[in-house]
């Protein structure tokens, strides 16, 4: 505040000294007048000054800063306050992965499902499995599956072998399923080779050879690359060799065209 005081101190001295005490006989009239111009151009400008120095002084009673006022710039409109931006979208979501997952492969491990084991529901291991027990329900296997017990159910394993068994199902496997003696199985079974000794209601699929042993029985149409039926196996249904390389109904057609 004291700045703004000597400020105006100052200028009031400004304006005495150009209204000097002097001889009026020694002034020209002319020279009179210029300096009464003078004077009164400058009381107006003190008295605008000191205006504008009484506002500042009570803008800084106020403590409120005076907006700076540029002579060469025009002022400007005051800028908007600041808002946020919008919210960016959200990441996206990891893509789910749609490659395929890796092949499982089997383990050493075996599991032995016991004679008094009765189990109510589905089994799927990644190693062998041993059944002697009963099981009601799908069974899995990446090893190999030996049933000795009973399965009302759907079975799939890369290599089957049955012995005494009792199953109500299909058979699965992408490598050979062996049937032996006092077996009975009612469903389909779907492999790569077969080797029958036992008794199935069902139709036989194979991309390869099949092998009807001599107390083999079965009720359904066989479809394989081969058959062997050895003396005494009985069969009911149609044996086809559609998976040989030789088609017998593509040869006999081109019989037709000679």
């Amino acid at each position: 505040m004291g700045f703004f005081s000597d400020l105006k101190d100052d200028l009031s001295q400004a304006v005495n000294e150009l209204m000097p005490e002097e001889n009026m006989d020694d002034m020209s009239l002319e020279t009179m007048r210029g300096r009464q111009d003078n004077a009164q151009a400058v009381d107006m400008y003190s008295a605008d000054l000191s205006q504008m120095l009484d506002q500042v002084e009570d803008v800084q009673k106020h403590d409120v800063a005076p907006e700076p006022v540029h002579k060469n710039n025009p002022p400007q409109a005051a800028h908007a306050p600041h808002t946020e931006h919008a919210a960016k979208p959200k990441a996206e979501e990891k893509r789910e992965d749609t490659q395929p997952q890796q092949a499982r492969k089997s383990v050493d491990e075996v599991a032995i499902l016991t004679e008094t084991t009765l189990i109510n529901g589905n089994i799927a291991t990644e190693g062998g499995l041993e059944v002697r027990g009963s099981i009601v329900g799908n069974v899995e296997t990446l090893g190999k599956l030996n049933i000795t017990g009973t399965i009302q159910g759907n079975s799939q394993a890369a290599e089957i072998y049955a012995e005494g068994a009792k199953i109500s199902g299909e058979l699965r496997s992408q490598g050979t399923i062996k049937i032996g003696t006092s077996t009975v199985i009612v469903g389909n079974i779907y492999a790569n080779s077969a080797v029958i000794a036992g008794a199935i209601k069902g139709d036989i699929d194979v991309k390869g050879p099949v092998i009807l042993d001599s107390s083999a029985i079965v009720m359904g149409d066989i479809k394989s690359k081969s058959v062997q039926i050895n003396n005494g196996a009985a069969i009911e249904g149609v044996v086809s060799q559609c998976y040989a390389e030789v088609n017998p109904t593509a040869f006999f057609e081109d019989l037709k065209k000679i």
